[in-house]
């Protein structure tokens, strides 16, 4: 069974002399523990071109402490990461439901030993005047050996300090008080980092983008961060967690439409597959995003209905209904995230990372990169505007689907301009995400009518009272006849020129 937790913390790199300063005088602290020690020992498995590491993924086996088992920390956001922990088993082979959580990384590579790390640590604990814990306060002495066909031996000296009840503000002044007192916040986030600093590459800031810099190099840039955010979102929708389906998904979309929309840049001969894979994937997803937010829409319009005008078993039938088709749909979401398939993608995306096919036009200017932004605008502009002339209709409700697709290309293609263009991209992007979130509530409840009628009809056949599916039918249709009069405010404002203009 996995135990999960958000581990917050600051690590701070300190000489073997340094005095620890008190630390009674922050926010909400009213005293500390005496010190305890613990001497821990930990083996760190990754792959041989260290993969886990190089993303800020750690995976260890710990022996000692109170806290001994398999520990896998994955990134959550600034000083924080989700760990992960599984109890000690026979043998040192990584338990399964661990490894499946970072495939994204390690594909079919093996994941061994590369590093061992002996830790004396002496741990204080900060508390409240109710003698809860705040924080916890670490002074580790560090013992690290690498592994591999080199081995290095070193140590040294640093000291945690992990948010276990305490807000950021004491984070915050802890930090100060530490570096007052002559500690420096360390140059990397896990030990193993530092364990393996020969083999680590340089932290190099990334180069700053400008309409000066080079076409290509804005573009690749976006597409690494769209991987990244692929790949992080794997082991969270493994989990389960919110929204991370969504997260993938939208990162999937993100990627597939900036390969299209700058294909002056990119070889599009050779992207083509890469393409229609990243559809494959966003279609798999879809499937599991959309009933889990078509569930909710119904189980919550049927929330608003008053009780008297329920008439029959209507919430089981949408339980009976959604139920088994959205856990199918999440058991599908995880087989194709466990298919050869899927990891040929994401090879695939690292290859062209590594040698994109690039064309002439990506050592062009940047500034060369908002015509495919123009295009993709000038393709809303007309289906928009066909959509919202013709009356309603199924005919419409397509067309509207189409606008909602360009609308989206549209904010893609300026997201990836952000970094050259500043505010006049992201003022863009946002008018097209408003016209974008408008069209795809539209959507939803074209969708939701569709199976609002269907569960209707088998009540009916069942002798069952359908007279709430028909009002909750009506209710969803007088929403879109809403949300079609908001679209055409919506873009009223959104095709002023003012917007627009930075594209000339």
């Amino acid at each position: 069974m996995i135990t999960e937790a958000l581990e917050t913390e600051r690590k701070y790199e300190a000489d073997p002399d340094a005095v620890l300063p008190e630390l009674t005088g922050l926010p909400h602290v009213a005293g500390e523990t005496d010190p305890e020690e613990f001497r821990l020992t930990a083996e760190y498995f990754d792959t041989e071109d260290l993969r886990l590491i190089r993303a800020g993924i750690t995976l260890r086996r710990r022996l000692g402490g109170d806290d001994e088992g398999w520990h896998l920390k994955l990134p959550a956001g600034p000083d924080s990461r989700t760990e992960l922990q599984v109890p000690l088993r026979r043998g040192s082979a990584v338990p399964a439901e661990l490894s499946r959580l970072i495939r994204a990384h390690s594909r079919a590579a093996a994941l061994r030993p590369v590093a061992r790390i002996a830790t004396v640590r002496r741990r204080r604990v900060l508390l409240d005047d109710a003698g809860t814990s705040l924080a916890e306060v670490v002074d580790d002495e560090v013992s690290a050996q690498s592994m591999g066909q080199v081995t290095t031996l070193s140590q040294w000296r640093e000291v945690e300090v992990e948010l276990t009840g305490g807000g950021r503000l004491l984070l915050v002044a802890a930090d100060d008080k530490l570096r007052k007192a002559g500690l420096r916040p360390a140059g990397r986030s896990a030990k193993l980092e530092r364990a393996l600093a020969d083999r680590m590459p340089s932290a190099a800031r990334p180069a700053r983008l400008s309409f000066k810099s080079r076409a290509g190099d804005v573009v690749l840039s976006y597409l690494r961060a769209q991987a990244d955010a692929l790949k992080a979102a794997d082991p969270l929708v493994r989990r389960d967690q919110p929204d991370a389906v969504h997260q993938m998904r939208v990162a999937a979309r993100r990627l597939r439409a900036t390969l299209q929309s700058f294909r002056p840049i990119l070889d599009p001969g050779a992207t083509a597959h890469l393409r229609d894979e990243l559809r494959w994937l966003g279609q798999v997803l879809g499937a599991a995003r959309d009933g889990e937010v078509l569930a909710g829409h119904l189980t919550g319009l049927l929330a608003e209905v008053p009780d008297y005008l329920v008439l029959g078993p209507v919430q089981a039938g949408l339980t009976e209904h959604f139920g088994p088709r959205n856990a199918a749909a999440q058991r599908s979401a995880i087989r194709a995230l466990d298919s050869r398939r899927y990891l040929a993608l994401l090879d695939e995306l690292d290859g062209l990372l590594t040698e994109p096919p690039l064309t002439g036009a990506a050592a062009a200017p940047a500034a060369t990169l908002r015509q495919p932004v123009a295009v993709a605008y000038r393709r809303l502009a007309k289906r928009i505007r066909r959509a919202l002339d013709m009356p309603a209709s199924h005919d419409k409700d397509l067309a509207l689907h189409e606008a909602r697709k360009a609308a989206k290309r549209a904010r893609y293609t300026a997201d990836v301009l952000i970094p050259v263009s500043g505010k006049k991209a992201r003022r863009f992007s946002k008018r097209m995400t408003k016209i974008q979130t408008v069209l795809g509530e539209h959507q939803d409840l074209v969708i939701a009518r569709a199976t609002i009628r269907d569960l209707g009809i088998g009540a009916s056949r069942a002798d069952e009272n359908a007279f709430t599916y028909g009002l909750l039918y009506e209710r969803d249709a007088e929403t879109a006849r809403e949300l079609q009069d908001q679209a055409a405010r919506v873009w009223c404002k959104a095709s002023r020129p003012k917007y627009r203009h930075w594209l000339d």
